[in-house]
């Protein structure tokens, strides 16, 4: 037996408080077509009674964001053992010219943006969706060989952050570039 071959996301979901205006966000303010909806009142997998309505938004690149409106379960909440900026949905845009654009058209339509963080690779922009989910947009900087190169280190830096819980120094380089071009 192998593992299997994943061929990418079918979809990603999330709880929301209220579908209509989740999809009146994410199809309105970022431009996501609203792709279906399906409710039921019974859990499919389980077969327990909790209505419920799915709603599924295409992310580009056959990405679907989907969200759950459960009206009858407490109202729903952050894990509060978690810091807000850890838990987020990041998305690809073109280019750095497209992420400032959107940062100005976001805060043009009211939404507090924080933004742009260099994260040396890539440069993203930050905010809140109506449910209280972070967003982030990121458009990619890095070359092919910087992502080679922070690739072969990736086994090397896990089992050093593993043994030590500190933050290993194998790719410093990243954060010395975001220095030099700040």
């Amino acid at each position: 037996m192998s593992a299997p071959n994943i061929q990418g996301f079918h979809h990603v979901a999330y709880r929301c408080r209220d579908a209509k205006e989740t999809v009146e966000f994410y199809n309105g303010i970022l431009g996501m077509d609203f792709q279906l909806a399906i409710a039921e009142d019974h859990v499919p997998s389980t077969g327990a009674y909790d209505p419920y309505m799915h709603i599924f938004l295409d992310a580009g690149n056959d990405n679907v964001l989907a969200f759950f409106e459960l009206p009858e379960q407490p109202a729903m909440d952050r894990d509060h053992n978690t810091p807000e900026w850890v838990q987020h949905i990041a998305m690809r845009v073109d280019s750095l010219d497209v992420l400032l654009q959107t940062k100005a058209y976001l805060e043009e339509n009211g939404i507090e943006v924080l933004g742009p963080t260099h994260h040396g690779i890539f440069k993203s922009i930050y905010f809140f969706d109506p449910n209280g989910h972070r967003l982030e947009l990121a458009a990619d900087i890095g070359t092919p060989e910087q992502m080679k190169q922070l690739h072969d280190v990736a086994p090397a830096m896990l089992k050093e952050w593993s043994e030590t819980k500190k933050a290993p120094r194998h790719a410093a380089w990243l954060h010395e570039k975001i220095k030099k071009e700040s």
